[in-house]
């Protein structure tokens, strides 16, 4: 079992920890996470939202490439189309040489039209756009030059400078929509088990994407489990650390959810429908938050449940200080990953 360490730098109003400060900890912060064992660092990414999210993984997992030796980089997700293909291909063959080929890129088509009106991406094309983006660095990585000739890109014969160390970067979908997840079966890339959804979602998820890999002949040989993740000394400190901020993070998948783009579901499957719907306690059986012990109980829960070859520990929540983020990732590190290793 592995374990990775998520970061998403969100803030939450009035809780006296800015952006900034975000940035600064992880100077302490990673560079203990892999001295504990934690096998990964994974970003997200958003834009122009009000409770902040990070709008540049790739700067980020540079920072994290020059802070660390053996841990893998993933931005999971970053918003693909968003992205100039071209400039996609050099950036990522950058960040793999940078770190010395601990690169595992994850990837979406993404769901907020903001983001793509204010990029100036026709948020209906985006699904196809996404395609062929991963069609261009798939190309990039198989020989000297690329050319791209497709419905939205084109490319002229350009050299490939610098080449990846990888000859192939992992690429992971995080999608959960049918025709997305038959995507990634199709392609052969495993898919990532989002925080929003509920275990009961993933398991039905899981069961379409590997009816889609069994007719392909294709074995994902990874299943990255995002999980929000909180350990304090009792479960009475954590909840009250890590509450008010699940919260807060879930408010934008409630906001998107009440405007109808993308569904979002409490405990007991009821669709929400109104952002002021969103508590910590709606979404409960998502979190693994508690003591080292009520950790660990969740712990095998989830194993049980969805077979994970990686949980991915969504532990940088909003507004929590920077002493309490590191006890909780010592905490995890020494009493609870020890049992799954």
């Amino acid at each position: 079992m592995k374990f990775g360490l998520m970061y998403s730098f969100v803030t939450r109003p009035g809780s006296g920890m800015s952006h900034l400060d975000t940035f600064r900890e992880m100077d302490g912060l990673i560079p203990l996470a892999e001295d504990l064992g934690y096998d990964a660092f994974h970003t997200t990414e958003h834009h122009f939202q009000d409770i902040g999210w990070l709008a540049n993984p790739l700067l980020v997992l540079c920072k994290a490439a020059g802070m660390t030796k053996k841990m893998k980089l993933v931005p999971n997700i970053m918003v693909v189309p968003l992205y100039d293909p071209l400039h996609l291909v050099e950036d990522i063959a950058t960040l793999d040489n940078l770190c010395d080929g601990r690169l595992i890129l994850g990837v979406s088509p993404g769901y907020v039209s903001e983001e793509f009106s204010a990029f100036r991406v026709p948020y209906e094309e985006r699904f196809k756009r996404f395609e062929e983006i991963l069609d261009i660095l798939e190309a990039s990585w198989e020989g000297d030059t690329l050319s791209y000739d497709g419905r939205y890109y084109q490319i002229p014969e350009v050299p490939v400078v610098p080449k990846p160390v990888q000859k192939k970067i992992p690429i992971w979908y995080g999608v959960s929509g049918p025709k997305l997840l038959e995507r990634a079966a199709r392609r052969h890339c495993p898919v990532t088990a989002s925080p929003r959804h509920t275990v009961t979602e993933l398991q039905d998820h899981f069961e379409r994407y590997e009816k889609v890999c069994a007719e392909e002949g294709y074995v994902p040989e990874e299943r990255p489990v995002i999980r929000e993740v909180f350990i304090a000394p009792t479960t009475e400190q954590a909840e009250a650390l890590a509450g008010p901020a699940c919260t807060h993070m879930f408010s934008l998948y409630g906001r998107k959810s009440a405007e109808g783009e993308r569904e979002l579901r409490n405990d007991q499957g009821q669709l929400i429908t109104n952002e002021g719907e969103v508590d910590f306690r709606t979404f409960k059986s998502r979190y693994i938050i508690g003591s080292p012990d009520e950790a660990r109980r969740q712990m095998q829960v989830l194993i049980d449940q969805l077979h994970p070859t990686e949980v991915v520990c969504r532990m940088q929540l909003p507004g929590i200080p920077t002493k309490d983020l590191e006890t909780s990732i010592r905490l995890f590190g020494e009493e609870v990953m020890p049992a799954f290793k």
